[in-house]
């Protein structure tokens, strides 16, 4: 059997920084071929948020809706989000969630959360810029 993989589509917006936002994720999920793909379509929306973490939220989202057991690709158009989740995350854990500058972490919240779906996974991040 053909090992099962996992596409995610992610966007998130708001307008204005805070204001009204929302967030959508589209997770495909293939098990054997693609004519077996199981597509689920994802969204949400908050009335009092910020872009980057509408963007986080799709991620999480999909990601906690998707298979434990396949490879996975996020799609995503947010360099903040890329970033953060594969190179900055691991700093932040060991300055107790303080930023080189020793500020708080934006979104700590959402990063505490996104930590679990990530663990124990192969998770590839793809910026569609």
């Amino acid at each position: 059997m053909k090992e099962s993989r996992t596409t995610i589509f992610t966007d998130g917006s708001s307008r204005g920084n805070p204001g009204p936002g929302g967030w959508g994720a589209l997770v495909v999920e293939e098990k054997g071929t693609p004519k077996a793909a199981h597509v689920k379509e994802l969204g949400g929306r908050e009335d009092r948020t910020t872009n980057n973490r509408m963007e986080i939220k799709a991620a999480l989202e999909g990601l906690r809706r998707s298979s434990s057991d396949s490879k996975i690709l996020v799609n995503t158009d947010s360099k903040y989000l890329i970033n953060s989740i594969t190179l900055w995350i691991k700093g932040w854990k060991k300055n107790v969630w303080k930023t080189k500058t020793t500020e708080d972490v934006a979104n700590r919240d959402l990063w505490e959360e996104m930590q679990e779906p990530c663990e124990k996974r192969t998770i590839e991040w793809n910026y569609v810029g």
